[in-house]
């Protein structure tokens, strides 16, 4: 079967940014689990998977207005100290801060004795990246997959 929108495809990856090493793979752990079309990972990552099938392995480069976007300007954020708990913190590092909107990736900018500058950009924007996948099954979606826009069983969501 080949890889199209509404199938689901398990996959693995490793990803760098162009002419680097690689920043993370998935080889170490269960491969990925996606519904295609419904926006679950990078548009250049899912446009170069369409006609793929299970089996099938290859190297994409995808520019970085087709993975995270380009670097914002201004998207800096002020952060009370208290909501980075205990955890020792470092310009540069980066954190999961819990939102109101759920879980978010930020960077630190700046420490300060009772707030934080956070750097809210995906930590990949700006970056063009590599990715080596391997296409490991290839199958149609299940109604309630399609009906919530997740996979759900091995590599996906559990509810």
């Amino acid at each position: 079967m080949k890889i199209a929108k509404d199938s689901v495809v398990r996959f693995h990856y490793t990803v760098s940014e162009v002419g680097q090493e690689p920043l993370e793979s998935s080889k170490d752990r269960e491969p990925l689990a996606i519904l295609i079309g419904h926006g679950n990972i990078i548009p250049g990552l899912e446009n170069a998977m369409m006609d793929k099938e299970a089996g099938e392995s290859f190297g994409v480069d995808v520019s970085a207005a087709d993975a995270y976007g380009e670097k914002r300007e201004g998207l800096s954020q002020r952060v009370p100290k208290k909501h980075f708990g205990a955890q020792k913190l470092s310009v540069g590092q980066q954190v999961v801060l819990q939102t109101n909107f759920g879980p978010r990736a930020v960077t630190i900018e700046k420490v300060g004795m009772s707030v934080v500058d956070v750097d809210l950009n995906h930590p990949m924007a700006g970056k063009d990246l590599h990715f080596d996948v391997e296409i490991v099954e290839v199958r149609e979606a299940a109604a309630e997959e399609l009906e919530h826009g997740h996979v759900h069983g091995d590599g996906g969501h559990h509810h």
